[in-house]
Formats: C-alpha cells, structure tokens, sequence
C-alpha cells in the first residue's frame, strides 16, 4: 500500500498511468478506503469575484483581455454581494466557496482589503473560504491567513515543459514561488492542472511528479478538463475522454494519498456513470453550482440527486483541518508594504496565442 512519498519519478507515474484500467482502479480504490471515507465527497462553490480583463495570455482562459470571447467582465464584488451567494451555497450543501479574481497577481490597496474583509465575512458563516487571486507575497499570504483563509489556489496547470506552450506572460517558478509563499502560514495549498490542452500523458506525468514532490504535498488537487472556448488558442481542443480523467484521478490518489483530489471543470460532460468511476478512483470533491466561473457546470439539484442515487455524502467544513481564527482588520500585525514584486515575463510567442490575439483585434 502506497505511504506518502516524495520522491515519485516521471517513469514511475507513466506505469501506473498506464496500468489496465481495472487493476488501476482497484489500486487507487484501496488507497482512497486507507486514507478516506469514501462515501464523503466535499461539495465547494467556485464564485467569480472579479471577472475578465486579465492581462494574462492563457491559452485556455476565455478571461483573457487579449481574446474575443462572449464573457462580460465586472468590478470586483462588495462584502456584502459575496456574503449574499455564500449563504445561498451553504443553504444547498456546500461547506467551502472559492473566490476567484481574474488577476495576475495580488495589489495592495483598496482591492485587496476588500477580498481580506470578504474572506473575514465567509470565514464566520462556518464555512471554508479558499481565494485563487494569482501570484502573492509572502506578506500578502500572511495577511490573508490572518483574516481567516482556509486555502489558496495556485493551479501549475501542466508539465513545466509544456506550460512553455499554454502561457508566455510568467514563469513556472512563479507559481512555485506563490505555493512556497503560502506554505510559510497556516493556509493550506489547493494546486492541480487541466488536461487536454493538446499535451502529452508524459506532461500530465509531470505536473504530478511536480505536485507530489512538494513537502508537504497540497491539501487539495483539482483535476480539470479543458473546456474549450471560442474565441481562445485552445478553441478547437478535442474533449478528452472520461477514461483519462478516470486514470488522471486514480493516479493522482496513488501519488497523494491524503490529498482531496476535486474532479473540476469539465464535468458537464461527463455522465453519472463516468463521474461515479472518478469517486470510486479517488475523487472526493467537487464544485457545485451552475458556473465555473465562465464556464459551464452541472446545476446543484442534479448534484444531489447523484450524491443520493450514489449514497454520498456532503463533507461537513474543516473535517481535515480546524477552522482558522479570524483577526479583524483594525488588530492586524501585517500591514502593506508597498512591495512591487518582480513576477517574471518570459517573453517567449505562443503561435496559437498570438493568432487568437489578432483574431480579437479584427472582430473588436
């Protein structure tokens, strides 16, 4: 039986990946039972508080400023707008909502304190809050631990190889270097990847090698399949098939056994047999609620009637780890320093990128 390792290989990573399905599942299955109920899957809501306009080039993000898609941007929400759809999604069964700003990476000022204030408000619902708002400062990591942050999200998205082809805008360090800001609290670390984006299994080899290296390993895993939308590089993907997610999934249990592995974008096309295989492979969470933040997702009802027609239950909130404290504003001990960090700019052409970018320009 697996222990928790960090010293896993590519080599290793494609054996298991590439094991009969049946003695795959059966594997995984076990390691979940070891280390989970697996009759408890979390259900969290994802909440765009700040959407479109970002200055990133990801070829899958239809937020990208740079791209034409039909996503209508907004201002970031009030306290109180944010308070009003966390209590909606604690009254249909979700323990944790998950704020997401279509930044690059955190500013001080204003912006900030209003998503500090909003993370204080959702942490006294009892409910968990997780922010994804690009790269931060170790000093920004600490002021949002403070005011009660339970997680933070900083997918690597894929294989540092390939990443090369999916975003020139920053680095890879970059968001090794955010996870390594955020281990410095006592916030726990949510990073995983998309798949199908046009890589290769070898890359998805990678980003978990690069996941299941970290000591110690993130708390929480999503697995998302790409959905392609119009208007972006990635507009003509291929849908990848359920069986890769299965298999993505059963090997991201083996190789982090303790971590709550989310069965993320994508799900609208998956069937209720496809997404009860995920849950037998060791995924324990998911994201409720009929959006992602632009894209699609199934609507909560028909969540719960799977969650019943499989005898799952909703995890109740900080089940892995005790609910942090929340310090008000006016007692914080870290204040803004004013830093203007140096997140890097590689500076490479993405082909594809670029194309889709033109294509904007003609159609604006």
């Amino acid at each position: 039986m697996s222990e928790i390792r960090h010293n896993w290989t590519k080599e290793e990573i494609l054996e298991i990946y590439n094991k009969p399905l049946m003695e795959l599942l059966y594997e995984a299955a076990s390691v979940h039972r070891k280390y989970h109920d697996p009759n408890t899957v979390q259900v969290s809501t994802l909440l765009s508080i700040k959407t479109g306009g970002c200055p990133e080039d990801c070829g899958y993000c239809p937020q990208a400023a740079r791209y034409h898609t039909d996503i209508e941007g907004n201002d970031l929400m009030t306290v109180q707008q944010v308070k009003a759809q966390a209590l909606r999604a604690k009254a249909s069964g979700s323990s944790r909502v998950c704020m997401g700003a279509a930044w690059r990476n955190v500013k001080d000022g204003p912006e900030f304190d209003q998503v500090l204030e909003m993370v204080r408000t959702i942490n006294k619902l009892e409910m968990e809050v997780c922010c994804t708002l690009g790269m931060v400062t170790e000093n920004q990591a600490k002021r949002l631990a403070e005011a009660g942050l339970y997680a933070y999200n900083h997918n690597l998205d894929t294989s540092e190889e390939y990443y090369k082809e999916v975003i020139s805008t920053r680095g890879y360090q970059d968001r090794l270097d955010t996870i390594d800001n955020v281990r410095k609290t006592n916030v726990t670390v949510c990073s995983g990847g998309i798949i199908g984006m046009g890589e290769k299994v070898e890359d998805r080899a990678g980003m978990l090698v690069a996941l299941s290296t970290l000591n110690p390993q993130p708390e929480s895993v999503p697995i998302n399949a790409l959905v392609a939308v119009d208007g972006t590089p990635m507009e003509d993907e291929e849908p990848v098939e359920i069986w890769e997610m299965i298999r993505m999934v059963a090997v991201t249990r083996i190789v982090m056994p303790e971590t709550q592995v989310r069965l993320s974008a994508g799900r609208t096309n998956m069937s209720r047999e496809g997404q009860a295989m995920c849950f037998f492979a060791g995924a324990n969470s998911i994201f409720a609620g009929d959006k992602l933040l632009t894209t699609p997702n199934p609507d909560v009802n028909e969540d719960m009637e799977m969650f019943n027609k499989l005898g799952l239950n909703p995890q109740k909130p900080f089940t892995k780890k005790v609910q942090p404290q929340t310090v008000e504003a006016e007692d914080s001990q870290y204040q803004p320093t004013g830093e203007k960090p140096k997140w890097s700019r590689p500076g490479h052409t993405i082909e594809r990128n670029e194309e889709a970018k033109e294509k904007a320009k003609m159609l604006k």
